[in-house]
């Protein structure tokens, strides 16, 4: 694979602005609902070495990437959020969960939105420019349709934990500790065993990319770029 520092220039810049958004979200809202865990450790913050998880954002990212996976995705060190401490705890859980994905459409659409200002940037450099906001509307898109699927500890785990019954909300929370297993079964080890018999089970990493291609059509609709 030849990856020039051009390709790490429009790619590293709107990937670590969106992981670091995402997670100071979680953080701020969950200050706000009543609990500063995350705020006494720093975490609502724009640093991104604040928010980088050594194996979320670099090694499974690079598993995947030498796996062939067709589906890339990777996460940053989850925010520490003391549930009971929220005023609400049910129902902030489910406002804390969405905050990451909810920042990660607002930059999409942020993205989306300079795009129209592309004709007002300096010739030498409009590619260059356009080439990080198109990643940033890309990944951002991505971070929110992986970070809503609903298995914990990923953000739409924990909405649904919030939202379901608690005969259906216990049992699921209980899968929170091996989500991420459960992910790389899912996205790697199923496709990569499908694959010995000739058989296509790469299913979740098909629908991850369908729903993430109707956001960003959504997006670029809404900002008037369709």
């Amino acid at each position: 694979m030849n990856i020039s520092l051009y390709d790490l220039s429009v790619w590293v810049l709107p990937l670590v602005l969106a992981i670091t958004f995402h997670e100071a979200a979680h953080a701020f809202v969950a200050h706000r609902l009543g609990d500063n865990t995350a705020w006494q450790l720093g975490r609502v913050s724009f640093n991104p070495i604040k928010h980088i998880d050594p194996f979320g954002t670099l090694i499974l990212p690079a598993m995947l990437l030498f796996a062939h996976s067709p589906f890339l995705f990777g996460y940053a060190k989850p925010v520490p959020v003391n549930f009971r401490k929220l005023n609400n705890p049910r129902l902030d859980m489910v406002w804390v969960a969405l905050a990451g994905p909810a920042t990660n459409i607002l930059l999409a659409l942020a993205a989306a939105l300079a795009l129209h200002a592309l004709p007002l940037a300096p010739a030498a450099s409009a590619q260059w420019i356009f080439d990080n906001l198109k990643n940033a509307l890309v990944i951002n898109a991505i971070l929110a349709v992986f970070n809503m699927m609903p298995i914990p500890p990923l953000d739409g785990g924990r909405v649904a934990v919030g939202l379901l019954p608690r005969p259906l909300a216990l049992p699921l929370a209980r899968l929170e500790p091996f989500g991420m297993l459960i992910l790389i079964g899912l996205l790697i080890l199923l496709p990569l065993a499908g694959s010995q018999f000739g058989l296509n089970l790469d299913v979740i990493s098909a629908i991850l990319r369908t729903l993430t291609g109707y956001v960003i059509q959504a997006v670029l609709f809404l900002t008037g770029n369709a």
